[in-house]
């Protein structure tokens, strides 16, 4: 079982993850997000390693569709649950008009394969194999 804490303005789930190549990003969980989405900048200003781009592709945002990057990092870990070689989505926020506090956003597919309960009320979440 693990605390979060809730963004007070947005009131998004903030997330602190970590990378096998020893960043920490932090992030929203976002529900609604199928596809764990990166800030290009914040990748860049960590000199995270962006030069892998498997492809690109197409994804829908509030401001409309856009093109993404694809990359695959060696491992991504968060409330004590490890996800290797997962794929994520890389695009400069700033290009596309989102100003942030947040690198990014942690969506669904990192809890593949999982059991997760969200509690709002207590301000956890549990996440089980």
């Amino acid at each position: 079982m693990y605390k979060f804490k809730k963004d007070p303005i947005s009131g998004m789930i903030l997330v602190y993850i970590q990378t096998n190549e020893n960043h920490e990003f932090k992030m929203m969980l976002d529900t609604g997000a199928s596809n764990t989405t990166f800030d290009l900048n914040a990748l860049l200003m960590a000199n995270f390693p962006i030069n892998n781009i498997l492809n690109t592709g197409m994804a829908e945002t509030a401001g409309g569709i856009i093109e993404v990057d694809i990359i695959k990092t060696e491992t991504i870990s968060a409330f004590g649950h490890t996800v290797k070689d997962m794929k994520v989505q890389v695009y400069d926020f700033i290009k596309h008009g989102i100003l942030s506090d947040y690198d990014g956003l942690l969506g669904l597919d990192f809890f593949e394969d999982t059991e997760f309960t969200i509690n709002m009320k207590n301000q956890t979440i549990e996440v089980k194999k």
